[in-house]
């Protein structure tokens, strides 16, 4: 199995990067020197804490979150970190409408940085439901280190996957 299937995408010289610190067994140093401990936010209380101060500093505006939460199914089915969704559903002559945000419990015990660049992902499809320009712009407005976090998380889940927690 492809060890570096998360960074693929990413130029071959930070490819290159990456498999040199692996096979020195210096993946995990390089990652616990960047992120030295994982944060606090541990249960989906907490978690709908963080990710509704999150919202009210950046989308005011934007509609309403029914449900946030950890979930543990979702890197299994979707191979997603986080997943937003917006049911609508029809209640006798009313029109109801859900948005509900769910975050891999891959991200429980990860550094806050890498939990706070797949909240921010997830809270900008409120907005933009497409991965496009605004919806990075949107991103960076919120993290202005978005795409080095990005790539951080790609990087700590190769960690996580092929050599195991840190945390």
């Amino acid at each position: 199995m492809n060890q570096l299937k998360y960074i693929s995408a990413y130029p071959n010289h930070l490819q290159n990067q990456i498999q040199t610190l692996i096979d020195q067994d210096k993946l995990a140093n390089y990652l616990l020197s960047r992120f030295p401990e994982p944060h606090k936010i541990t249960n989906d209380k907490a978690l709908r804490d963080y990710v509704s101060n999150l919202k009210n500093q950046y989308m005011k505006k934007s509609a309403n979150l029914s449900k946030i939460q950890y979930d543990n199914k979702i890197h299994l089915v979707n191979n997603a970190l986080g997943m937003h969704s917006y049911v609508s559903r029809i209640q006798g002559n009313k029109l109801k409408s859900k948005n509900e945000l769910r975050i891999s419990t891959l991200f429980k015990n990860a550094p806050i940085q890498l939990l706070n660049m797949i909240c921010v992902h997830e809270l900008a499809h409120l907005k933009e439901k497409e991965h496009n320009k605004a919806f990075y712009q949107l991103c960076q407005y919120m993290l202005s280190d978005y795409h080095q976090l990005e790539f951080d998380a790609r990087v700590y889940l190769t960690q996580v996957e092929f050599l195991g927690e840190i945390y």
